[in-house]
């Protein structure tokens, strides 16, 4: 094991236990796919960062826009 997976695990022990599930799960999907990881366009991490900087802005879809949404898709 390289040091810094060491360190990973022992920074991610210190997590509450569902943060430490997730970390798990991500960690056990990063080895299923034997390290290789999904190539993403420039467009969609364009897209994935604004997504990003919206959410750190507090700036959401309200719940009457996402009913609407879920009304008018069925879902």
């Amino acid at each position: 094991m390289t040091k810094l997976l060491e360190e990973a695990i022992a920074t991610v022990k210190k997590l509450p236990d569902a943060a430490q599930d997730r970390a798990a799960e991500l960690l056990l999907t990063f080895a299923a796919a034997r390290g290789e990881l999904e190539k993403i366009d420039d467009e969609t991490w364009a897209a994935i960062q604004e997504g990003l900087a919206q959410a750190e802005r507090g700036e959401f879809v309200s719940d009457e826009a996402m009913a609407e949404f879920f009304r008018r898709h069925g879902a």
